[in-house]
Order: C-alpha cells, then structure tokens, then sequence
C-alpha cells in the first residue's frame, strides 16, 4: 500500500515537474515572439483580450436572465407580496459570497479600475475575472435595481490586467490592456464597439493616439463580434427611430438637455447621500436587509424599478406605452394620460432610491443602465407633458432615447459616449444632431453645479484620479514615502558645540544631523559643510551650543499632504532638503533630487517612443 501511495506521489511530482517545464518553454517563446514582433504581439493579445470580454459579456447577461427566469418567470410564480423579500436574498447571498470567497471589495467597479490605474500600476487580482459576474448575478437577477454594466467592465479590465501580467508586461501595457478589456466587455453587452472605444478613451481617460487606439479598437470589435455569433441581438437591447429629426424642435432638445442637466444633479446627491447614511453602520447583514426590503418594497409598488429596466423602456418604445404599469398596483387607470405621467414620476424619482439602496446595501451592479432608464422615462415625460398642452407635437420615441444620452452624460460626465451609445443602438445615426445637443447641455449644467462624476467623486475627494496631464500623472503615480530618508543621527539642541565636534563627529560618517528638544520634537537640523568657518576658530566652541547653530524652514512637509503639494512646497522653497514631520516628530528628510529623478523615470515610462 505504502508503495503504490509512494509511486502516486512520484508521479504527480514528475507531472507537476513537466508542466513547470512547459510554462517556462511557452514563455521563453512567448518573450521571444513579443521582443521580435512587439506590435503584432499587442494586437493579437488585444484579440484574445476581446474574445474573452465577449464571452464574459455573454455569460453575464445569459446567468441574469436565466435567474430571473427561475425566480421571477416560473409559471407557478405570482407577482405578489413575497416580491418584497427576494432583493433581500440576493444581496445577502452577494455579501455572503463576497465576504468568505471573494474577501475584498469589488463594489463601484468603474471607480475601481479608475483607482487601479492610478494607484495600484493597473494590477488586478484574479478573483475579479469572475466575481462580479457571480456577485452582480445574484444581485440582479433577485431583483436589484442596478445594470451589468460596471461589474462587466471591472471583470473586462481585470482580464486585460491579468493577461498583461501573465506575460509580464510593464505599466503602460497592462495599462492599455485594461482599456482593450473594458471595451470587450462594454461592446459585448451592447454591440456597440464605438462606444465601447470612447467610454475608455473619456471614462477611463487614457491617452488617444494610433498607439493605444487599435488595439483597443480591435478588442472592442471582436467582443462585439463575439457577441453577435453567441447571441445575436438578444446580447442587448434595440430600440429603431420611428419619426426623423425635425430641426423646427431644436429648442425642445434644449429644454430637455437642461432637465436632464438637473435631474443627473439629483441623481448624484440622492446617491451620494445614501450611501453615506449605510456606511454609518458596520454591520454587512444589517445592511443588506434594510436595504433589499427597502427595494423590494419599492418593486412591489413600481415593478418597473425591478432589475436593470430595459424591459420598461421597450414598453415605453411600444405602441402601448402605458403596458409599463403591469403588474402594479395602478394597472386599472393605465390608460388615463395624466394617470401615466404620474405613475412615470414616481419611477424616475425613485429609481435613484432603489438604485442607490441596492448598492448601499452591498449588491454590486452600477448606474449605466439606471441611467438608460430613467433619462429615457425623463424624455418620454417632458414629450408627454408638452404633446397634452396641444402647443405641438413631438416624438415620443426620439425624445426618449435621446433623453437616455442626457441623463447618462451628466451623471457620468461621458457625453461623447453616451452619444455614440444612442446612436449604435438606433441603428443609425439620424439623431446624432439632437443627441450632440441635449448631451452636451445636461453635461455642461450637471458640471457647472458638480464637477465630479458619479465615478470620480471619491478618487478626487481622496487624490486618487487619474489624468490626461502626463506630468501631473507622474506626480500622483508617485510612492513619496518610498523616497524619505530616514537614516540620520539625531543630537539633543542643548548639547555644546566642544560635544559636538568632540562626541558625535567622530562617531559619524553623516554630514547631517537632526536637532530635537528634550521632548524629542523636531527643532532643526545641522549640515556639516555650513560649519567650516566655525571649526577654524577652536576660541568660538565654549561659546556655542547646537541650539545656536540650527538651520529651521518654514517649509515642512507632513504625511499627509499630497503629493502635488508636495511639489509646490519644493517649488515655493530654495531648500534641496525639507523634514517630513508629523505630530512635531521627525519622521525623515526629502530629498528634490530623488524627487526629480523619480518624476523623469516615470514621465520615461508614459512615453510612447
């Protein structure tokens, strides 16, 4: 027995020995290749990286459905008042999983990306290859009010991430395969590959030159393929325009680019808000079941808030626009007009609720698709509104899509992508006029009163953001504390200069010495070189002590600071050396010179040649 358990082992150390062989041929080939044909080797990555996006996309909307089908969609199932408690389930079984599988937080997966790139040299744990699929699944498909778009895009990102790091590239490539990998996914979920290209070039803000726009360009087209061959336009939804655009109705396309301007500003504060009341708790279950019973509540009264609302908005795009309200409570006066437009109001304010809980509350999905939805209900309303005072008439369908690309402008300062968006989902681009005019305006007002968007918010609150700015890029990219230097010898300011020369000197190879007072606080400091003048004349020692001879600055610098003030504290002194301080302790010196040095590395690193 021994010996067959000892010959198993055997063989299993001579398999695991094989394969460890075989990776290290296939990589010394890949290396190989890739030093040989860099620029065939990024594209042809940039295809593996949009295959596996596609097919990501594909297994998200495919497990969403397929949950809802099996919860919501069985024929023995009623829409009643058991409604209420499956978001519950869903988002404590995504907390569950997130908690003891997953083990990090994988909520706001733009945001995320957003902070890997600038903060994390664009690395991304494996896990998230598949746990925002698995996690928006169960949040979604129980019934949350959120869309697939952004864990879709944090698991396309953490793809590029990981294939870059497979073949251990360096920062700017595995930077550029995040983008290629967000754009499978984003043009996987909607067959949209433009808008796929511009999302990463103005959300994710990386740089645009032929350098890093095929690649990503040939992701986005082969996730949109992918999903085509899989799918077909099952993969999204398809809205056609019915009536072309009348140039007399430019004024109304206005109008409505300023309500969706107010109403994104409504979005993100209500947002904002509400996740700062669920972040006052500690507890994840606590939370979970305040929040899925607060949107379950809410589905039951406005079933149209289920999931991510791409089915209300087709009933809107219908001939019976009023179907919307099936399943509610208010089914019986569906076909009152002002009844409808009401009932519309409440679901456009209150998506923002249901969104905002569902998130809160730990589910993980993002705000793409509340966006869709609640400009495309904002559009169909101002229509509405404006069609019942007989004043004229205006489509209802153009007006809802193209108040779906106002919405999503303002709230994720994206305007040339929610553009782009509308367009490829149309079909067409015969609303590219009003689309430019309302998404530009509701950017532009949502801007003027809040300057972030609903990604950038806390990345820029915490200095976390990345930006087009290359110098001002190296400088946030930077790890300062790495840079401090702590290795100097500290001497108390009420030692005598005979101490001094006589004590310490000799003991030291420094020419550098730290002054503290007797509560060891931070008084000055002393460079040896300054003091030649002092050493030739021995008559000045008994008169002098340290605290006579130290240099102070003004300028300090605390661990807190960033790292742009950093730099303007360097620029506003003549110091090559300033302390770092905190709480009046010395914590090290800084040295411009280091600084520098490290700045031109990584504006080396930036570089495209």
């Amino acid at each position: 027995m021994n010996n067959i358990i000892s010959y198993i082992k055997n063989y299993f150390e001579l398999f695991k020995d094989s394969i460890k062989k075989i990776r290290i041929k296939y990589n010394i080939l890949i290396r190989k290749f890739r030093n040989q044909n860099p620029q065939v080797f990024i594209y042809l990555a940039s295809i593996l990286i949009g295959i596996i996006g596609g097919i990501s996309a594909v297994i998200l909307k495919n497990l969403v459905s397929l949950t809802e089908e099996l919860i919501y969609h069985n024929k023995n199932f009623n829409f009643n008042y058991w409604t209420i408690f499956f978001p519950t389930i869903g988002i404590i079984l995504t907390v569950t999983f997130i908690k003891y599988l997953v083990k990090m937080d994988i909520s706001h997966g733009v945001e995320k990306v957003l902070f890997t790139i600038s903060k994390k040299r664009s690395i991304i744990d494996k896990k998230n290859t598949y746990s925002s699929i698995i996690s928006s699944c169960l949040t979604i498909g129980f019934g949350g009010s959120v869309g697939t778009e952004a864990p879709i895009v944090y698991t396309g990102a953490a793809i590029g991430s990981n294939i870059a790091q497979e073949f251990k590239l360096n920062l700017k490539l595995r930077t550029l395969f995040i983008a290629c990998g967000c754009s499978a996914a984003i043009a996987g979920i909607f067959k949209a590959p433009i808008a796929a290209i511009i999302f990463s070039l103005e959300v994710l803000m990386i740089d645009l030159s032929m350098w890093s726009l095929i690649p990503i360009l040939i992701s986005s087209t082969t996730g949109a393929l992918i999903s085509y061959f899989l799918l077909g336009d099952n993969i999204s939804f398809y809205f056609a325009i019915f009536e072309p655009f009348d140039k007399s109705k430019i004024i109304y396309y206005i109008i409505l680019g300023i309500a969706c301007g107010f109403f994104s500003l409504y979005f993100i504060k209500i947002s904002r808000l509400i996740e700062k009341k669920f972040s006052k708790s500690k507890s994840i279950y606590v939370k979970a079941i305040l929040g899925g019973m607060a949107v379950g509540l809410l589905i039951f009264i406005f079933p149209p808030l289920f999931g991510e609302g791409y089915i209300g908005l087709q009933h809107l795009m219908s001939s019976s626009p009023e179907s919307i309200a099936k399943n509610s409570l208010f089914y019986l006066v569906r076909e009152n007009d002002y009844f409808l437009i009401i009932f519309l109001l409440g679901i456009l304010f209150i998506k923002v609720v249901a969104s905002s809980f569902t998130t809160s509350a730990g589910g993980i999905g993002g705000v793409f698709a509340p966006a869709l939805f609640t400009g495309g209900i904002l559009g169909f309303v101002f229509t509405k509104i404006i069609n019942l005072t007989n004043f004229t008439k205006l489509s209802e369908h153009n007006f809802t899509l193209v108040g779906m690309a106002g919405v999503m402008a303002g709230i994720m300062h994206a305007p040339m992508t929610s553009i782009f968006l509308i367009a490829e989902i149309t079909g067409g681009y015969s609303l590219l006029f009003p689309l430019i005019i309302t998404s530009t305006i509701a950017y532009l007002v949502k801007y003027h009163f809040d300057k972030h968007s609903v990604y950038t918010y806390n990345l820029k609150r915490n200095n976390q953001m990345i930006t087009h700015n290359k110098d001002k890029e190296a400088i946030r990219r930077m790890n300062i504390k790495n840079l401090i230097e702590k290795n100097f010898v500290k001497i108390s300011s009420s030692l005598s200069f005979t101490e001094f020369i006589e004590d310490i000197i000799p003991t030291s190879s420094k020419k550098f010495f730290i002054v503290e007072d007797t509560d060891q606080c931070f008084k000055g400091y002393i460079i040896l070189d300054d003091l030649i003048t002092i050493l030739l004349h021995k008559e000045k020692y008994e008169t002098l002590h340290i605290e006579d001879l130290i240099v102070t600055s003004s300028e300090r610098i605390s661990l807190l600071d960033d790292n742009e003030t950093i730099f303007k504290i360097f620029d506003n002194s003549k110091s090559l050396y300033l302390p770092v301080i905190e709480n009046d302790k010395f914590i090290g010196m800084l040295s411009k010179s280091k600084l520098l040095d490290k700045y031109r590395k990584l504006i080396v690193d930036f570089s495209e040649d």
